[in-house]
């Protein structure tokens, strides 16, 4: 084994207090993270000692500790207790449990600050959930720490996932919107929607706001599905049109989503190959392999397909496609398309058709729409809400502060009942 494995192996099982635990298996893995960095992690599979026999299914036995730790900044980023239950001697424990006693570890443990860093978001019995911030002020795409623990204060999971903004990475401004601001945008993101109703068995048509993201200076606007992806892609936005189908079906391969990383590779730190950026030739191999790949599974389908985005994932390319006429229901019609870059050629895919139509299929019937958007926004618009959020710009490569304007109700446009969303 390698010996800087076995140095963070050994300094694990001190510090979680793991003497009744035996290592089972470990391995190493890179991902890329929304600033476009490779960030490689250690696995750790700890099964209890007394644990001799088990089911080679991938489920792990009670009390098992999975922990991972992040080479790039030697900080653990996950240990979890299966079921909860921990078998530790002299670990992480917290005397009392008391709230801040498990701030001020979570400090120590992430170089994270309370309140300009993160905050917290939810409190309940045995955990607690934080918000990534910078300065009290939430971010975009979030990140999280999750924090549980047992009866006797033990811990049984620490997770912190995600990004929290470092001072160099924001634009600090002063906010400056307001409703009355962007009152010309609150009307355009309020969207007739079909919701499916599952105690009335039937669809309800609802007016209700599509969230977005307003910047500053109340010019530019950032819709939610740009933070979806959670990594850096290449946007594209071309509708696919062709004249001939290809009969031949799509020979699907199997996909490979692990890598085999070295410790080499690891400790150097080498970019990951989804790190480099998609060039214009890749560009257009993709936009050629996407059309073969429509003509052969949806020969009848030309110009009804909107290649939206392209992004790196394990040594593939992934294509992002929306059907080009989009229904009122609330979930839409989408594909993703891998491509082999050594040939660039369509190896899979996944459509969510099947899973739509099995979905919405049940809902047979939907009520008569009564009322228009201008009435829906009159009785909605004093719900609205505009909070301050540094998002994320891909282009800048920045935290810049926007306005998220979003509104969790909505209008039964079949009467005109305002209603919370979270009740459909």
């Amino acid at each position: 084994m390698d010996r800087r494995i076995q140095e963070l192996i050994d300094f694990t099982r001190k510090k979680f207090g793991l003497e009744n635990y035996r290592l089972q298996r470990h391995r190493l893995y890179r991902d890329v993270n929304i600033f476009n960095e490779t960030v490689y992690t250690l696995c750790m599979e700890w099964f209890p000692a007394h644990v001799t026999e088990h089911e080679d299914d991938g489920s792990n036995p009670e009390g098992t500790a999975v922990i991972e730790i992040d080479l790039n900044s030697n900080k653990f980023a996950r240990v979890i207790f299966v079921e909860g239950k921990s078998y530790s001697q002299d670990g992480i424990s917290f005397v009392n449990s008391k709230i801040n006693d498990i701030i001020q570890w979570i400090e120590r443990e992430t170089g994270l600050k309370y309140g300009k860093h993160f905050k917290l978001h939810k409190e309940s019995e045995g955990e607690l959930l934080f918000n990534a911030c910078y300065e009290g002020v939430a971010v975009s795409p979030a990140g999280f720490i999750e924090v549980k623990f047992d009866q006797e204060g033990k811990l049984t999971l620490f997770s912190c996932q995600g990004q929290f903004p470092s001072e160099e990475m924001v634009k600090e401004e002063t906010y400056a919107l307001s409703l009355e601001t962007v009152e010309h945008l609150a009307k355009e993101q309020l969207k007739l929607v079909e919701f499916p109703s599952y105690e009335q068995k039937k669809l309800i048509p609802v007016y209700a706001v599509e969230e977005i993201y307003v910047t500053n200076d109340g010019k530019s606007v950032f819709p939610y599905e740009r933070i979806a992806a959670g990594r850096p892609y290449l946007k594209i936005d071309q509708t696919i049109y062709w004249d001939q189908p290809i009969n031949e079906p799509l020979n699907r391969k199997e996909i490979r989503w692990f890598e085999d990383v070295t410790a080499e590779q690891a400790f150097s730190f080498e970019p990951s190959p989804d790190s480099f950026p998609i060039t214009k030739a890749e560009q257009e191999k993709c936009m050629f392999a996407v059309m073969d790949f429509l003509r052969r599974e949806y020969p009848n389908d030309t110009g009804k397909w909107i290649l939206k985005t392209l992004h790196r994932d394990k040594g593939y390319i992934l294509a992002s496609l929306m059907a080009n006429r989009q229904d009122n229901h609330v979930f839409q019609r989408k594909m993703t398309v891998m491509i082999d870059t050594k040939n660039f050629q369509a190896v899979n895919y996944i459509d969510n058709n099947k899973l739509l139509s099995k979905f919405f299929d049940q809902f047979q019937t939907l009520d008569k729409v009564t009322i228009d958007k201008e009435e829906a926004y009159e009785k909605i618009k004093k719900f609205y809400e505009l909070k301050p959020l540094y998002f994320y710009d891909f282009a800048q490569k920045q935290y810049i502060l926007c306005g998220k304007l979003d509104c969790r109700y909505g209008v039964n446009a079949s009467n005109g009942e305002v209603i919370d969303l979270n009740d459909l």
